[in-house]
């Protein structure tokens, strides 16, 4: 699990990952179930409304949804899936929680993919795919209550850097019962 705020380079980091890590890995994460919404999630049918400050509502509708893409790649993960999440937990610590015992069942791994709000604001300026604000806003909120085995920062790290970084962690963690992926 990659969890960052908007414009911190968690798909890079992902993608990089795919190339390091031994064995075949899928991504998914936040952007991929928004594209798969109505409208790529700007209809008002995908429940998600963008405010004015950055912040993000979602109905209730939405997030019964939301918890079923969860318990699928969850199943996908049990039935023996490599899988990196690039996620935005903006309920950051209750959305950890929500996320730990969806996952219960799989051994997951929880990375935190830090990015100064003033950078990140810079590389979401940049893209057209943004809504503005969400990257300074999220920059730090995602992180709170969050407990994470590894972190990495983008502010001033190239993302392939840090996806190195990631990859010997991986390959060094002795943590008990901690299974590697196989070669």
């Amino acid at each position: 699990m990659l969890n960052g705020g908007s414009s911190s380079g968690k798909s890079s980091i992902s993608r990089a990952l795919q190339e390091m890590l031994p064995g075949l890995w899928l991504t998914f994460g936040v952007d991929t179930f928004i594209e798969a919404l109505p409208n790529r999630g700007d209809s008002p049918r995908a429940g998600i409304t963008y405010e004015q400050d950055g912040t993000i509502t979602f109905s209730a509708e939405h997030r019964a949804l939301e918890r079923s893409w969860y318990t699928g790649l969850s199943s996908m993960a049990k039935a023996g899936a490599h899988v990196i999440l690039d996620e935005v937990v903006l309920s950051g610590g209750a959305g950890q929680e929500r996320l730990r015992t969806t996952f219960s069942e799989v051994e997951m791994v929880w990375v935190g993919v830090r990015c100064a709000p003033d950078a990140a604001a810079s590389r979401e300026a940049q893209r057209p795919d943004r809504a503005e604000g969400m990257a300074r806003e999220q920059a730090l909120s995602v992180h709170n209550g969050v407990i994470y085995d590894f972190e990495v920062n983008t502010t001033n790290r190239s993302t392939d850097d840090c996806a190195h970084d990631v990859a010997g962690w991986l390959a060094r963690d002795s943590r008990p019962g901690r299974q590697r992926p196989k070669q």
